[in-house]
């Protein structure tokens, strides 16, 4: 094992009180596409950018063109949780994981068995009526053409946070709540480019914060350890 590996496990096994903060690099080995990686979504032509598309106002001017790029680039119902999923469950089954913080909308943890699991961006299983409110699931989206309706005739709208959306106040309170007063925080498979969710790192107040990536992160971070690697590669080997 190695040295990196060894001192994160020594962490792991001392600590009830541990925090996981997950980005998009979760996720990539279950197939998911990550957007910043060289094969990501924002190296994809598409008639428009997908920080365009995936904005509201496009939702709101163009949802017939959003929910085809949705559906292509977005949904994925045949992926399984990985690895690193399934260890974040063992761990917080064993009483060590407090929480887990994800950008990821596509509900691989709680797939795994996590239950403490919030959603910074919401999840492209949950779907709702613009106009009587009547909740969907994945299925309501993925069989659907064009612009998916309610039984009602109202437009639905995956329960997504769009670009130009605000994060959810409730589940941000709760995410700085287990950061701040977390022991060990784990920043795994995510670039911290997206904001408000990426400062929330910042609330962590601790000595014990593990960065786990394919590519370096932002220096200002002051990581107390940091593993370059594919986030279910690096967790399967504790």
């Amino acid at each position: 094992m190695k040295p990196e590996i060894e001192k994160l496990k020594t962490l792991v096994d001392n600590t009830d009180n541990l925090v996981f903060f997950g980005g998009a690099g979760v996720s990539t080995e279950s197939g998911i596409p990550d957007f910043r990686s060289v094969d990501g979504l924002y190296h994809q032509q598409w008639d428009d950018p997908p920080e365009t598309i995936l904005s509201h106002t496009y939702y709101m001017r163009r949802t017939e063109e959003f929910y085809r790029f949705y559906r292509a680039k977005l949904l994925c119902p045949g992926a399984k949780p990985n690895a690193a999923h399934r260890k974040l469950a063992e761990w917080e089954k064993e009483g060590k994981l407090r929480a887990v913080i994800t950008q990821n909308i596509d509900g691989l943890h709680q797939a795994a068995g996590s239950r403490e699991v919030l959603e910074l961006h919401g999840s492209t299983l949950r779907n709702y009526c613009e106009s009587c409110g009547k909740l969907y699931g994945l299925d309501a989206v993925l069989n659907s053409t064009g612009v998916p309706r309610c039984s009602c005739g109202g437009r639905l709208k995956p329960d997504v946070v769009l670009y130009e959306e605000g994060l959810d106040e409730r589940t941000l309170t709760r995410a700085v709540n287990y950061i701040a007063n977390a022991d060990v925080l784990i920043i795994a498979g995510t670039s911290l480019a997206v904001y408000p969710a990426a400062g929330l790192v910042n609330y962590y107040r601790g000595t014990k914060l593990v960065v786990i990536n394919k590519t370096p992160l932002r220096d200002d971070l002051g990581a107390d350890l940091v593993i370059t690697g594919a986030v279910g590669e690096v967790l399967s080997q504790l």
